[in-house]
């Protein structure tokens, strides 16, 4: 029965994403403020205290998230700058997964070196 929550999850997931990339095309600001929020942290978070009640574990994945925020914003940058610097979309979106990556190892050594405790 394990197949039925997962299933859930997806679908509930799915049209968040789904949702938003098409109003996108509508209304860029609404669909970037509902990207903004944290909705998909909310429905992990949630999603992982009902399978595993253990406050401990989501304590560590809030703090995870909350050092993440930030850091994933790094993926913009490319962006931002591409206004001044006239690059295609191939290589600011290259870029930016590039920054997106410096990002994780950030956090990486952030957890590993015990600097978030």
């Amino acid at each position: 029965m394990e197949f039925v929550p997962f299933i859930t999850k997806v679908l509930l997931s799915s049209v968040i994403l789904v949702g938003a990339s098409w109003l996108a095309g509508k209304n860029p600001v609404l669909a970037g403020f509902i990207i903004a929020l944290p909705l998909m942290s909310m429905l992990a978070i949630i999603f992982s205290y009902f399978q595993y009640r253990d406050m401990a574990k989501i304590n560590e994945f809030a703090l995870s998230i909350l050092v993440a925020v930030p850091l994933s914003l790094m993926f913009f940058i490319p962006f931002v700058l591409n206004k001044w610097l006239k690059m295609g979309f191939t290589l600011t979106y290259a870029l930016a997964i590039g920054c997106l990556a410096a990002a994780y190892f950030l956090h990486s050594l952030i957890f590993k070196s015990g600097l978030s405790r």
